[in-house]
């Protein structure tokens, strides 16, 4: 089925000294262990995106675990913690108002909500691509011909321009792939993210 993705964002207190992901890739290997990054949870997506980026940056940030994202998100504006990585809609109106600073989307691609965001895979560190998608399942077994049927209304639906215009404000951008590629997605999105899992160590609570 169709589906929706928006990136997430590597984001810091605006007194954190670097203005890049190199900066900042560069500072946490000159002080290994001593900068740290908060999450929603052990477990969570922000927190496999934090180990993502140890691994692919061979750096140690230290992983905070908070109970749910706004507790999070609270204490990166008050300089508790060094780095987040949350989504666009609570990001940018703080990254706007001068309270944070945002280093890099971590999606392929420069995003429509915030076009002067470099791609973290393009700016420091290759390879990195994360984002958060939604998309539409059926139960096993559901005939083909249903399956197609809400393949078709529902891409009508996300071409609407009312629709199109909220995901833009969401930082989010309409897939239109095949019932078959979502499958092949999700096949390939579990494997990525069981290897980050297997190398971290990332437990859920």
């Amino acid at each position: 089925m169709p589906r929706k993705v928006t990136s997430t964002q590597i984001t810091g207190p605006r007194l954190l000294p670097v203005k890049s992901v190199k900066e900042l890739i560069a500072l946490a290997k000159s002080k290994p262990g001593q900068l740290n990054y908060g999450s929603a949870g052990n477990g969570s997506a922000l927190h496999l995106a934090g180990e993502m980026f140890n691994s692919l940056a061979r750096v140690k940030l230290v992983h905070v675990p908070y109970k749910g994202v706004t507790n999070a998100f609270s204490d990166l504006l008050g300089g508790q913690i060094s780095i987040m990585f949350p989504g666009a809609p609570i990001a940018l109106p703080q990254v706007k108002a001068g309270k944070l600073r945002a280093l890099g989307t971590t999606g392929a691609g420069r995003t429509s909500a915030a076009p002067e965001l470099p791609p973290i895979g393009e700016s420091g560190l290759p390879g990195y691509e994360i984002f958060v998608w939604y998309g539409v399942l059926a139960t096993a077994g559901t005939p083909t011909a249903v399956i197609n049927r809400l393949h078709s209304e529902i891409s009508k639906i996300v071409q609407l321009p009312e629709i199109k215009e909220r995901w833009a404000v969401l930082g989010a951008e309409p897939v239109h792939n095949t019932p078959g590629q979502f499958a092949a997605f999700l096949k390939t999105d579990l494997g990525k993210w069981a290897k980050v899992v297997r190398d971290s160590g990332a437990k859920i609570d």
